[in-house]
């Protein structure tokens, strides 16, 4: 077979550049192997192999039906082989094989890519398992089934049936990881061949353990009853093979703060928070109190607001005492406002004139409107009553109103709201 070009930039400018100088061979980048141990954010190895091959093979089942593409098939495999078995297949497969995207693919194949055509071209016919022959025998980074780390040893429980079947053998088909068995829930042991913490037997056989859950507090048991208990969880006490709840309030083991009291609760307890009447209660409440807490004070069997205000407590002028929850506050008595930490009166705004805020202009306009109105009554009188005098009176003072008011319309309305 005609050497190729291999993939990736770097190994492709080095291919380029021993054709130009007229080396004897392709100058050749030899990949460190993948690390040993991967971080959590990378597949292992192992994994990121079996996915090559797994997409090798869809390559194959893709172009299955091909051909050489020429239009003389039969001549092609004639002279050139069948395409089935073909370097055309063989590359057009290798091209479809890694995304984009996954590096760590392609840095294998390109580490493997040698191996894949030595496979292709001469090891089929006697190894026809890929991920056998690449991963497992050639580039030693899986295990079989049932194994795990560098030298293939067998999962706890035997390769057959790694950690009994009740379980994940970490490692398993790798050679990485500790084969520590991490068994299913109820099952426990090295192989978990045992029934975990709060299970017991229900059913076994040569093959085959069935686990089911005790009754509650039950830490091991003979079965599913109540009384059926050989030892039971934290916070329980073992009595006639019953569990029975420990009140931790009642003995030493309860920790609470100076200022909270214990809640017994099933298999445990709480602590919780004194009223904030109390120093150091014995429950809820203002009723529970060991002492008073400052502010309050004993009347009866509880611990009630003491009201300071029944004191003479605020010395200051003009303040009034407010009674709080344990305490009080001195404010400015009604009428009064704190300025610099003294209580004054509150000034109180003088009312302005009704014509205070008039501009000279609007002056000028009611004074003549005034000598208007005057004119207007003295022609009335004159006339003696005439009816036609006194409308025309009334006109000329509406006139002389609506114009004044449109020209002040919204300080006059203000001034009359405000009461000015």
């Amino acid at each position: 077979m005609a050497p190729r070009a291999p993939r990736g930039l770097a190994p492709a400018l080095l291919w380029g550049l021993s054709l130009f100088l007229g080396l004897p061979g392709p100058v050749w980048v030899q990949l460190s192997p993948p690390p040993k141990s991967s971080s959590p954010t990378e597949p292992h190895p192992c994994h990121t192999c079996r996915g090559l091959v797994d997409s090798f093979n869809k390559g194959l089942e893709r172009t299955i039906r091909d051909n050489f593409g020429g239009g003389n098939t039969a001549w092609e495999e004639e002279k050139l082989s069948k395409y089935k078995d073909s370097e055309t297949r063989l590359v057009e497969v290798l091209e479809g094989v890694c995304s984009k995207s996954d590096f760590e693919c392609h840095r294998l194949l390109e580490l493997s890519e040698e191996l894949v055509e030595s496979w292709w071209f001469h090891k089929q016919q006697e190894a026809p398992d890929l991920f056998q022959w690449l991963c497992s025998d050639s580039l030693k980074l899986c295990c079989p089934s049932g194994t795990f780390g560098p030298s293939c040893l067998p999962c706890p429980g035997g390769a057959e049936r790694p950690c009994g079947g009740y379980g994940q053998c970490e490692g398993e088909g790798t050679r990485g990881g500790s084969g520590h068995c991490d068994c299913q829930a109820g099952y426990g042991g090295e192989a978990c061949g045992q029934c975990g913490l709060g299970y017991f037997e229900a059913q076994r056989n040569a093959s085959h353990l069935v686990c089911s859950a005790c009754f509650g507090p039950c830490a091991r048991c003979s079965g599913p009853e109540e009384s059926n208990c050989l030892q039971c969880k934290k916070g329980w006490a073992l009595h006639h093979l019953k569990c029975v709840d420990i009140d931790e309030c009642g003995t030493e083991r309860a920790s609470c703060g100076a200022d909270q009291f214990c809640v017994n609760t099933e298999g445990s307890y709480e602590c919780r928070d004194c009223a904030k009447a109390c120093l150091g209660c014995m429950g809820a409440g203002p009723g529970r109190c060991k002492k008073c807490s400052p502010g309050y004070q004993q009347v009866g069997s509880k611990c009630l607001d003491v009201d300071e205000c029944e004191m003479a407590v605020c010395p200051g002028e003009n303040e009034q005492c407010e009674n709080t929850e344990g305490s009080y506050r001195c404010v400015c008595a009604e009428g009064y406002t704190q300025i610099e930490g003294v209580c004054v009166k509150e000034q109180i705004p003088e009312s302005a004139g009704f014509f205070s805020e008039m501009t000279e202009d609007e002056l000028v306009v009611l004074q003549q409107m005034f000598f208007g109105v005057i004119i207007c009554a003295l022609a009335t009188l004159a006339a003696k009553g005439d009816l036609v005098f006194t409308a025309i009176f009334i006109g000329a003072v509406a006139a002389m109103t609506g114009y004044w008011l449109s020209e002040r319309s919204d300080r006059v309305l203000e001034g009359f709201i405000k009461g000015r």
